[in-house]
């Protein structure tokens, strides 16, 4: 099975580090640890002991533009130098050039066409393969858009996802879901629709976290400051989510099974 665009790592860029690691893990569940192989302070968010993504501060340059806190995932590629070139080709651009993390792999970060952000990664090792059912771990992945049919046709060539289904939203347009292109169950990893006309963010990814009890968990976000920008509601084929923006403004997700 062919490794690319596969979501492996989520990291959450915020301005208040002890806030946000505070906040998350009374919301989520997870623990945390220290990891000690960069430059700059970073914790990484556990699962039951199994690392899942990581926490830092917002870069200088990031604040000083008004970027907001915000989730930041990695999806994986065979050669994230010819990857990056082929973003460019498809009309993205290159944020941050191929670079090498020691011990942890090659990366590069790109915006497709419409904006929203994305990291290219090859890991240096074996073994991240997250399990996107289990409470505390990421099982789906939004993007909203302005044009999601010019959004797709970036991704699926660049990454290689296949559709799946689409989803009759009525005025709210179509909901496009996709895939791994080689999944031999077809199952869909993530959605993506054209809500960014309707709202003030500009497109962006966003990232639902498996929760056990979502009605417990957005009780929580609440008590700890954050707000419910959608729901608890029903999903098609079961579940239940909520849209959520955390105490600082970084927006995140959950789902629960039940």
């Amino acid at each position: 099975m062919s490794s690319t665009g596969r979501f492996v790592w989520f990291d959450h860029l915020t301005r208040d580090v002890a806030a946000a690691r505070d906040f998350y893990t009374a919301v989520v569940g997870w623990g945390t640890q220290a990891w000690g192989g960069g430059d700059e302070p970073y914790t990484m968010w556990t699962a039951d002991g199994v690392p899942v993504g990581g926490l830092m501060k917002l870069p200088g340059e990031m604040e000083q533009a008004g970027t907001p806190p915000h989730w930041f995932a990695h999806v994986t590629v065979e050669d994230v130098d010819a990857s990056a070139r082929r973003a460019e080709e498809l009309g993205g651009r290159v944020l941050s050039p191929p670079a090498d993390i020691p011990e942890v792999g090659r990366y590069a970060v790109v915006a497709d066409p419409q904006g929203a952000t994305i990291s290219l990664f090859r890991p240096g090792g074996e073994g991240m393969a997250p399990d996107s059912g289990k409470p505390g771990f990421f099982g789906w992945h939004e993007l909203h858009t302005s044009d999601h049919q010019a959004a797709w046709r970036f991704y699926s060539e660049l990454l290689g996802w296949r559709h799946t289904a689409t989803l009759d939203m009525g005025p709210e347009g179509e909901y496009f879901m996709f895939g791994h292109a080689d999944d031999p169950d077809a199952a869909a990893i993530g959605g993506m629709f054209d809500s960014v006309k309707r709202g003030q963010l500009p497109p962006h990814w966003l990232y639902y976290v498996n929760v056990k009890d979502l009605d417990s968990a957005v009780a929580r976000t609440t008590e700890r400051g954050g707000q419910i920008l959608h729901g608890p509601a029903e999903v098609p084929g079961g579940g239940r989510m909520a849209m959520c923006m955390d105490p600082q403004g970084g927006p995140f997700a959950m789902y629960s099974a039940a």
